[in-house]
């Protein structure tokens, strides 16, 4: 509880100033075009950059303490989040609120004030969700230069590796993001239900209750132990049964594991491996180039070739074909499970019922708990690394696929039906094709996932870019630390955008246009 609420009072101070700079940024967006344009690369490249890259000037400007925390946690990806949230959310007001706005003869004041942020509170509470769930997620990382709270009893976890007190203190973030993303949702419903008339108690109902209920709750835990301190007797944990779950499994099933491990090193990540780290700076900027020419035009390719030459020429080149190698890996894996697990529960609703919980489950999960039991059983080293990237980023490469597939057009099934079409038929022929967007989609989101989880596998011996910002953090490395999150991002970015080409000329392919 005390951990608890130490992360509820860094989250409670630093979600306001991410949600007030998110909005000013949102609201300068929306009212200059040009500022907007100017802004759009600075968001996209803020939300790639890693979070441990955050660290290094942050440690270097406020020092190690509660204070270089505190900012951390309130970190520039949240204003970032925010600005993107408002912006879309003003401009889709817009459309139907200016003219009769500027009918009635509203000044631009009065336009922002009273149309166009009352109208977009429900998509503007979309983005006051996110930036909680972002500063939740930094909480962890935080730790790691003085922030207490549940994120400090993760990191310990992580270093004795307890995977009981680990996942405890991982569950118990899950909850206090639950509770707040309900929190945030009610906030946004409530504010378009009108108020009761009558009697002040009456429309004050809820504060009043809340007032007299933390009130008499301080009064009683003065005078009753219990009630202010939570005893130890009526203490509940699953650690002990995670702890045995993965001593019978290292007991039972060493050999079976060890067995699978060596095959994988042998056949899959060792080959990969002298692959791209074998590859030319020289030919492999050329090859990017190309390839995000061929896909986006002579912009994109450009844009490709001076990230890719930056990469190069900060002497990162192998690190960052490490970097590659591993989400390629990864991704190839997270895909290849997670797919025909979206497409089955695309295509029945118990399944996609039961499949949503555990998604659900492992996208709220911080990133430091899946470390903990992925050790345990395997060690430190690259398979390490990649079991705990795929259990990571998994979760979008199932979700977008179970979208794509209920999402396509009844009448087209129907179709294919009279025709004669075999499920098998329906779901190769039909189904897949006109899924194939929303599956690269899940693509890119599964690559972003991996990209970041990366960085946090530096802690189990990785060589990439991810330990490069590691080291730079723990020897307060600025330079060096901003030079390895950029050439992240920048993988990030080239990826990203080749990727978006490409759902594009697939969406137009299957003439749904329209559609985006």
């Amino acid at each position: 509880w005390a951990s608890a609420m130490v992360t509820l009072a860094s989250v409670m101070i630093s979600v306001p100033l991410g949600v007030v700079c998110g909005s000013a940024l949102g609201i300068a967006s929306y009212r200059h075009p040009r500022f907007e344009a100017l802004l759009r690369p600075v968001l996209d490249l803020m939300q790639t950059v890693p979070v441990f890259a955050y660290l290094v000037p942050i440690l270097f400007m406020f020092g190690f303490g509660p204070m270089a925390a505190l900012v951390a946690t309130a970190d520039l990806r949240d204003a970032a989040d925010g600005a993107h949230h408002d912006a879309g959310a003003q401009s889709r007001t817009a459309r139907g609120g200016v003219s009769p706005g500027q009918m009635a003869g509203c000044s631009k004041r009065q336009m922002l004030w009273k149309i166009l942020l009352p109208s977009a509170r429900s998509m503007m509470m979309v983005g006051v969700n996110q930036v909680i769930m972002l500063s939740l997620n930094m909480v962890i990382i935080a730790s790691m230069i003085g922030a207490g709270g549940l994120g400090y009893d993760v990191l310990t976890a992580l270093r004795k590796l307890d995977i009981g007190g680990g996942v405890m203190a991982g569950v118990a973030i899950v909850a206090l993001a639950i509770a707040l993303d309900r929190i945030s949702q009610a906030m946004a419903s409530h504010a378009r239900v009108p108020k009761p008339a009558g009697a002040f108690v009456r429309r004050q109902l809820l504060p009043i209750s809340v007032a007299i209920v933390t009130i008499s709750t301080l009064i009683l835990g003065m005078i009753v132990p219990a009630i202010q301190t939570y005893p130890d007797t009526l203490m509940l944990t699953m650690g002990g049964f995670w702890e045995a779950l993965i001593k019978w499994i290292n007991l039972n099933l060493y050999d079976t594991i060890e067995a699978w491990k060596v095959l994988v090193l042998t056949f899959l990540l060792v080959p990969v491996k002298s692959f791209f780290v074998g590859i030319p700076w020289a030919w492999g900027i050329t090859a990017t180039a190309l390839a995000a020419w061929r896909m986006g035009g002579l912009a994109l390719g450009t844009m490709a070739l001076c990230m890719a030459g930056f990469i190069a020429t900060a002497g990162l080149w192998p690190e960052a074909m490490i970097t590659i190698y591993l989400c390629g890996v990864s991704v190839l894996l997270a895909m290849v499970f997670g797919v025909p697990i979206g497409i089955w529960a695309g295509q029945s609703d118990r399944a996609n019922s039961v499949i949503g919980v555990i998604i659900d489950t492992l996208q709220t999960l911080p990133s430091f708990v899946y470390l903990i039991p992925v050790v345990m059983l395997f060690r430190v080293g690259d398979f390490s690394a990649m079991v705990a990237v795929v259990l990571y980023s998994i979760v979008p490469s199932i979700r977008y696929a179970a979208h794509g597939i209920r999402n396509v057009d009844p009448q087209l099934i129907e179709a294919g039906l009279v025709s004669g079409c075999t499920k098998w038929q329906l779901l190769r022929r039909i189904k897949l094709p006109l899924a194939l967007p929303s599956l690269l989609l899940g693509l890119n989101q599964t690559i972003m996932l991996a990209l970041s989880m990366l960085v946090i596998t530096a802690l189990v011996g990785t060589r990439d870019l991810g330990q490069q910002v590691y080291i730079a953090l723990t020897k307060a490395n600025t330079g060096l630390g901003i030079v390895a999150g950029l050439s992240v991002a920048f993988i990030a970015i080239i990826v990203d955008r080749m990727l978006s080409a490409a759902a594009k000329r697939a969406k137009h392919r299957m003439g749904q246009d329209a559609a985006t």
